[in-house]
């Protein structure tokens, strides 16, 4: 087992601290075993690698998926050739993140903390996950609250940009999203972010009903459940007022905590649009959930990752969103389109 010496931060507060890990992307993909047919001396033939497989993956982002509504075709391409990015989409991303974070230091204070193994990175995470249970449970609005749980076979996490109570007693969720323009997004935009904000619902509404298992974590994310966690990271445990030595402790106190916090389901969805430049806000949808609409869309994009259908470019409706992708040019669902259908339809399609 491999293990790693990274640096985290930890949220201050006055009171008590959180630890905050960074993303983590590809976990140690499970090797592929060929199988040989029984009673014969003649091997079966290799089963075809799922995308997941294939990317080396053992979870998924909410993010992967809401880019997959946009167009699927991309989000493949962002994965196959990440080098291709332009400079002026990572500067976006880079400003985006940017005000993210300076929202976060409102709330509280970044403060480094050492760990050593994958066990400490995620037990960080869970420890940010009980306090903020804690703070919830108080009535108080939480920041980058993380979410996690097995859809249709598959890990999927995500990060809540925000949640709180109204004056009403309803507990709200809302996104931030920055633009480059000073305006309204699309539709087709408006589609995305939704989709990312209904699929935070739902994960979180399934974790305080008690759904993740503790086996399941362990399970998808390949974690050894007795691993002793770090002297830092039992540091700032003990500043939580907690005692536990092994990861699978943080682990059962988070399952206990939120199978029993009677913190309701989210009642209220909203996304705030704000300026990048100019950090003025442009906005706020407020979104209508339907919980069979989002298990169908989970499905059918999780039927890719799964191996049971290619990737999908987008419909000539929405053939304007090519004018913005950088892998236009090498995009074989593009030129497939543009070779059955009238080039000046595909290309002149508008928003």
């Amino acid at each position: 087992m491999e293990t790693a010496t990274e640096c985290c931060t930890v949220k201050c507060f006055s009171s008590k601290c959180q630890a905050k890990i960074p993303s983590l992307f590809g976990l140690f993909a499970v090797p592929f075993r060929d199988s040989k047919a029984l009673g014969s001396g003649t091997p079966k033939r290799k089963r075809a690698q799922t995308p997941l497989e294939a990317f080396h993956l053992h979870h998924l982002k909410v993010t992967d998926l809401s880019e997959q509504v946009w167009c699927e075709q991309e989000m493949v391409y962002k994965r196959k050739h990440p080098d291709l990015w332009s400079p002026e989409k990572l500067e976006l991303l880079n400003t985006g993140k940017s005000i993210h974070l300076a929202r976060e230091l409102e709330v509280h204070d970044l403060v480094p903390v050492h760990t050593t193994s994958r066990e400490d990175f995620w037990a960080i995470k869970v420890l940010n996950l009980l306090l903020m249970i804690h703070d919830l449970q108080a009535g108080q609005p939480v920041r980058e609250f993380p979410v996690f749980g097995v859809l249709e076979g598959i890990f999927v996490l995500g990060v809540i940009d925000q949640l709180g109570y109204t004056a009403k007693g309803e507990l709200e969720l809302s996104e931030l999203k920055t633009r480059r323009k000073a305006s309204m997004p699309t539709a087709a935009q408006k589609k995305r972010d939704g989709f990312q904000v209904f699929l935070y619902k739902y994960l979180f509404d399934a974790m305080v009903q008690g759904c993740l298992t503790t086996e399941a974590f362990l399970q998808h994310l390949h974690l050894r459940p007795m691993q002793v966690l770090g002297p830092h990271v039992q540091e700032q445990v003990g500043n939580a007022g907690l005692t536990v030595h092994h990861f699978q402790d943080l682990l059962e106190l988070m399952s206990l905590r939120l199978t029993f916090s009677e913190i309701p389901a989210v009642e209220r969805l909203q996304i705030e649009y704000v300026h990048q430049e100019s950090n003025a806000p442009l906005g706020t949808e407020l979104l209508s959930y339907n919980k069979d609409s989002v298990a169908a869309t989970v499905q059918h994009l999780l039927a890719y990752w799964k191996g049971r259908r290619d990737a999908e470019g987008v419909d000539i409706e929405d053939a304007w969103k090519c004018h913005y992708c950088t892998y236009a040019g090498i995009c074989d669902w593009r030129m497939n389109k543009i070779g059955r259908s009238p080039g000046k339809n595909w290309q002149k399609r508008s928003r």
